[in-house]
C-alpha cells in the first residue's frame, strides 16, 4: 500500500495534545438530560469581515455548543424559522443506537423540518470524544448550519492522560455566493463549478483580503496586514496561554470542500482520537483534516465495490456510483421500509461491484449514468467490507480526493493503496489493529478498504462529505435490521407517503 505523504485524519473530530497553551473552563453537570432549545433562521454576519447572510441559531454563528457526558440524553428542540425551506440537523458521528430516526438525513431518516414546525431530536451519545453538527438538507452546510458537539468522560471517570486546559477549534471553510446559488450553479447545464471557497474560518471567524502573516512573511506578501481593534467580529480568537503546560485541543472540521492542514508553529501535538476513538498516541508537526485502533472481525460476509466516477445524466454533470448517481425519494427510507411502502423508492439493489476491464486512469469510455432510489439491503448482524474504486473525472488526467462519511456506525480502516483493487492488495489488508474510524479518505486512482457490522438497525447514508459531490449524487443507503426499530416518532414521517399513511390511520 502506498502511504499518503501525511498523516490523514479524515473530516473531523480529532482530539491532540499541545504542549504550550490553553485556558480550561470547569463545567457544571447537572442532569442526565440535557436540553436545549433552538431557531434556525438567517442572519446578517461577517465573518471573514464581508457582511453576508448566513445561517444561524439562536442568532449564534456558528451555532451553539453542545457539552454533555457520555451516556446522557440530549435533547433538542429545533424550530424551523426560515420562511421558505425545510432543515433538518445531523450529529455527525454520533450512532444514534436505538434512535435511527434522529440521525438527521432528510428523505432517509425522517422528513424534512418545514417552515414554522418544530422537530424535537433525542438522542444518546454513548461515547465520549468531539463531534458537531451540520445541516444534512440541501447545501445548508455551506450556508453555516453548523456548531460543536462535545462529549465529556462519563461522570466519575477520569481521562488516561493529563492535561492543564482546552480549546475547542471549529474549521470551516466560507463563499460570499449564497448556498442557493451554488445549488443552482451545479445544477446548471453546463454545470458551473462553485470554485474554491473566499476563506477559512475558526471559530466562525477569517479574514477576507488580508492576511495576519503579512508581518512575519519574509518573503512579503500581495495582501496588506490586517488590523483589527478586536471588537469586529472577523478579529481572530486570542487563546490566552501560560508557559510549560499541557493543553487539549479538540479540533472538528465542518468544511464542505477545503481539505485543511494544522499546525502550532515550533510545537508539536499528539495525537489522542479521533472520530470519537481513542489512538494509540503519536507525535506529529501537522496534520491534514478532510471535509481509534481495535482488532472482533477477520472475515466478511459481504463485499460490495463502489467505483466512484463523474457521469453525465442527459447532459448535466453529476457523480455516480456504480454508475448510478443518488436520487433522493420524496418519503424517507426509514418510514417506508418500515411499514412496507414498496413504491416509495427503486426496489431494485443497486450494483454491488463494476466491470473488472474498467479502466481508472481514463475518463469514463460510456459517461452516460443514470439515476437511483435504490437501497443496498444488509443482513442484521453480519460483516460487511466496502472498497471504495477512485478513477478519472470526466476530464482527463483529473481524480479527485474524496472523504466518505458513514451514519450510524464506525468502520475499521483496513487499508488504501494505489490504482486499481485485485486480489494481491487482499494480503495487505490490517486485520490486526486497524483504525477505528466514521469516516475515511479515497485517494486519486486510489481504493480504500473499509470494514463494519451491521448491529446498529436503520437506514443510513453512506457519502462523499463534500458538499457539492454529495449534492450531486455521490453517495449511497445502506439499510439493516429495519424491523427490529421501535415506533418512529410521527413528526419524522409527516411527508410522502408515510404522512399520507398517518393522515388515513388518524382518519380512520
Amino acid at each position: 500500500m502506498a502511504p499518503p505523504s501525511k498523516v490523514t485524519l479524515t473530516p473531523i473530530c480529532l482530539l491532540v495534545y499541545v504542549w504550550c497553551f490553553g485556558v480550561f473552563m470547569t463545567l457544571a453537570w447537572g442532569s442526565k438530560a440535557r436540553h436545549f432549545k433552538w431557531e434556525v433562521d438567517y442572519m446578517y454576519a461577517a465573518p471573514d469581515c464581508l457582511e453576508n447572510v448566513v445561517m444561524g441559531i439562536n442568532g449564534q454563528f456558528p451555532g451553539p455548543t453542545i457539552k454533555a457526558r457520555a451516556g446522557d440524553t440530549v435533547v433538542v428542540h429545533l424550530t424551523n424559522k426560515l420562511h421558505t425551506e425545510g432543515v433538518v440537523i445531523h450529529w455527525h458521528g454520533i450512532r444514534q443506537l436505538g434512535t435511527p430516526w434522529a440521525d438527521g438525513t432528510a428523505s432517509i431518516s425522517q422528513c424534512a423540518i418545514n417552515p414554522g414546525e418544530t422537530f424535537v431530536y433525542r438522542f444518546k451519545v454513548d461515547k465520549a470524544g468531539t463531534y458537531f453538527y451540520h445541516g444534512h438538507y440541501g447545501m445548508q452546510r455551506s450556508a453555516g448550519l453548523y456548531g460543536l458537539l462535545i462529549v465529556d468522560i462519563e461522570e466519575g471517570k477520569k481521562e488516561s492522560f493529563h492535561y492543564d486546559g482546552e480549546f475547542n477549534l471549529l474549521l470551516s471553510d466560507w463563499w460570499h455566493k449564497g448556498a442557493h446559488e451554488q445549488e443552482v450553479d451545479l445544477s446548471s447545464n453546463p454545470m458551473r463549478w462553485i470554485g474554491e471557497p473566499q476563506s477559512l474560518l475558526i471559530n466562525g471567524r477569517g479574514q477576507y483580503n488580508c492576511t495576519l502573516a503579512a508581518a512575519h512573511n519574509s518573503n512579503g506578501s500581495s495582501l496588506p496586514v490586517c488590523k483589527f481593534r478586536g471588537n469586529e467580529q472577523c478579529a481572530p480568537n486570542i487563546l490566552n496561554v501560560e508557559p510549560n503546560k499541557t493543553y487539549r485541543l479538540r479540533v472538528a472540521s465542518t468544511t464542505a470542500l477545503a481539505s485543511l492542514n494544522l499546525a502550532i508553529g515550533n510545537h508539536k501535538m499528539v495525537m489522542m482520537e479521533a472520530d470519537g476513538n481513542y489512538l494509540q498516541p503519536f507525535s506529529v508537526n501537522d496534520f491534514d483534516i478532510y471535509s481509534g485502533s481495535s482488532r472482533p472481525p477477520t472475515n466478511y460476509n459481504r463485499r460490495i465495490f463502489l467505483l466512484n466516477t463523474q457521469n453525465r445524466i442527459n447532459g448535466y454533470t453529476k457523480w455516480a456510483i456504480n454508475n448510478v448517481s443518488l436520487n433522493l425519494p420524496s418519503t424517507p427510507y426509514l418510514g417506508s421500509i418500515k411499514h412496507g411502502l414498496t413504491s416509495a423508492f427503486d426496489q431494485k439493489s443497486p450494483p454491488e461491484t463494476f466491470v473488472n476491464t474498467y479502466d481508472i486512469t481514463m475518463p469514463p469510455s460510456n459517461p452516460n449514468a443514470t439515476y437511483g432510489s435504490g437501497v443496498y439491503k444488509l443482513e442484521f448482524g453480519k460483516t460487511i467490507d466496502v472498497i471504495l474504486q477512485n478513477a478519472n473525472a470526466l476530464n482527463a488526467n483529473v481524480s479527485e480526493i474524496h472523504p466518505w462519511h458513514l451514519h450510524g456506525h464506525d468502520f475499521w480502516v483496513l487499508g488504501y493503496g494505489e490504482g486499481k483493487f485485485s486480489k494481491k492488495d487482499e494480503k495487505k489488508l490490517n486485520l490486526q489493529n486497524p483504525p477505528l474510524r466514521n469516516t475515511a479518505v479515497i485517494f486519486p486512482y486510489g481504493w480504500t478498504a473499509l470494514r463494519f457490522v451491521t448491529d446498529n438497525p436503520g437506514v443510513w447514508a453512506f457519502h462523499c462529505h463534500i458538499e457539492p459531490h454529495l449534492h450531486m449524487g455521490m453517495g449511497v443507503v445502506f439499510a439493516s435490521g429495519v424491523h427490529l426499530v421501535g415506533k418512529i416518532p410521527d413528526e419524522a414521517l409527516s411527508c410522502g407517503l408515510t404522512g399520507k399513511l398517518l393522515r388515513s390511520n388518524n382518519h380512520n
